[in-house]
């Protein structure tokens, strides 16, 4: 069994696979994909996650938490792009750990990328309806309180509270809104990405630009890091910096660099679409890089303005951005802000939406989930349509019954699990097969790959324990199901037992 479950897909069958049966159509420029990457990133992570951070872990620190979440994302990134420029295909990190690491390492990265996509799209959703649900209120219109969210909450002390709701009614539609413009088409959905993403832009410089006259420096030097610079822990076990009394968890710079992190979810996103981009090897590496550079510098300017504006005590969780703008006597800008923010918020949710699909059709080409529904394509569309179609279900159901906070740790641990693997994979595949034939490669030399997993593994021990818990348990359900199901009806499995029978 163990070889078995060892055996490495070579970067031939992988382009093969791609090319035979289930294809997808090849329609996406650099600018396109690039604009994909930033529609993933910008969005919940700033206009809803903020709020929490700097309140509760940072203060105006979050400026550095940024910066250190986005160096870790960085050397990542150039990693991701690295692999996507050498196989542009659909299937991300899952693809790539096939490739270097075998089956078993590629199934446990696939599965924990269902954290990262289906998961994060459920978060979002939650996001989304708080930011819709409060443009409402400003034109004095509610919705009834048992629609308007989870049905229970996670208090201070970790206890399990009523919230007096049933589910969330616009996270499920939503969700179900993007769903049918994905099942319609990827040329489609980029082109409406493309258009939030510009309304999301206009909205973040407006931020900057309008926020500047109002910011009291002394909101910055009275109080710069109220938490410290440290929340590094292990395992849950604080190691270096403080326990915040009110949240009973670690605080400081690099406990909101673990928090924030869901705010650089998205730029991987890309490398889904591999195999729908027209000159992949080229554009990848743009898109990846490009999207990500851009989103960075905006955060930390975000960051610095926010908590310029007002003190970081007064930072509120739902709405923060618009909110502040509120208390800071421009209400008119509340409502630009909310809207924007809201447009926003959908383009992250489409990206998201649309990679966990392509996750989906990449496992079940290989035979490790049911062929006939997760990689069936549309005649017409050309889009997974079935698995997209689940996606929508489990990101309406979860983004309606589950909370925030559970959602977006959860989200952070997977992502940052799912990047230490593609870096190792680089790492593993430069001594395995040095002369492969690489159109983009990593700078640094070997630097690049072991930076991005020493600085992910930091921020990933900066979780708390709880998280590492769900981790194990969601990973052990994926074994679960890889055994009784993925181990039998692997087709590299089966095709090298076949070979061996006729030899």
């Amino acid at each position: 069994m163990s070889n078995g479950m060892f055996r490495r897909k070579s970067l031939q069958k992988v382009m093969a696979d791609s090319e035979s049966g289930h294809n997808l159509k090849r329609v996406l420029g650099p600018w396109a994909l690039t604009a994909l990457g930033i529609g993933a990133i910008i969005g919940t992570g700033i206009f809803v996650l903020v709020g929490k951070a700097a309140r509760d872990v940072t203060g105006p620190a979050l400026m550095l938490s940024f910066v250190f979440a986005g160096l870790a994302c960085i050397f990542s990134a150039l990693c991701y792009a690295e692999f996507a420029s050498m196989a542009p295909v659909a299937g991300s990190a899952y693809t790539y750990a096939y490739l270097t690491l075998g089956e078993l390492m590629a199934w446990i990265i696939g599965w924990d990328l269902v954290l990262e996509y289906a998961v994060a799209s459920c978060t979002v959703a939650h996001g989304w309806s708080k930011y819709f649900q409060d443009i409402l209120k400003q034109f004095e219109f509610h919705i009834p309180t048992a629609l308007t969210n989870a049905p229970f909450d996670i208090a201070k002390g970790g206890e399990i509270v009523s919230t007096g709701s049933i589910l969330d009614l616009p996270a499920v539609a939503i969700s179900l809104i993007i769903t049918f413009i994905l099942v319609r088409g990827i040329r489609e959905s980029a082109f409406i990405n493309g258009i939030m993403v510009v309304i999301k832009l206009a909205v973040v410089f407006f931020v900057i630009i309008a926020g500047i006259p109002h910011i009291v420096t002394s909101n910055w030097t009275d109080n710069f890091a109220p938490f410290g610079y440290g929340g590094l822990s292990f395992f849950g076990t604080l190691v270096w910096g403080d326990i915040n009394p009110a949240t009973n968890a670690p605080s400081g710079v690099l406990a909101g660099a673990a928090l924030i992190f869901f705010a650089y979810l998205g730029f991987d996103a890309v490398s889904t679409s591999a195999e729908e981009a027209k000159n992949p090897k080229r554009d990848m590496p743009f898109a990846i890089i490009g999207s990500l550079l851009i989103c960075t510098v905006l955060y930390i300017a975000v960051a610095a303005v926010l908590t310029g504006m007002v003190n970081y005590k007064d930072i509120p969780k739902e709405a923060p951005v618009a909110n502040v703008f509120a208390q800071v006597g421009m209400p008119w800008a509340r409502l630009l802000v909310s809207i924007g923010a809201l447009t926003g918020i959908t383009s992250v949710l489409l990206v998201m939406m649309c990679g966990q699909p392509r996750i989906f059709l990449a496992m079940a080409r290989d035979g490790l989930l049911p062929e006939k529904f997760f990689a069936s394509v549309h005649p017409v569309y050309q889009t997974p349509w079935l698995a997209t179609m689940l996606t929508g279900l489990i990101v309406a159901l979860g983004g309606s019954l589950l909370p925030l906070d559970v959602l977006a740790e959860l989200t952070n641990i997977g992502t940052l699990f799912a990047f230490v693997v593609v870096c190792a994979a680089v790492l593993i595949l430069r001594f395995k097969d040095p002369n492969a034939p690489r159109s983009f490669k990593a700078p640094l030399g070997l630097f690049c790959p072991i930076g991005g997993i020493v600085l992910c593994l930091v921020l990933m021990f900066s979780l708390g324990w709880e998280n590492w818990v769900r981790l194990f348990i969601w990973l052990g359900i994926g074994l679960a199901i890889y055994f009784v199901y993925g181990f039998h009806h692997s087709k590299l499995r089966i095709e090298d037992n076949n070979l061996a029978k006729k030899l």
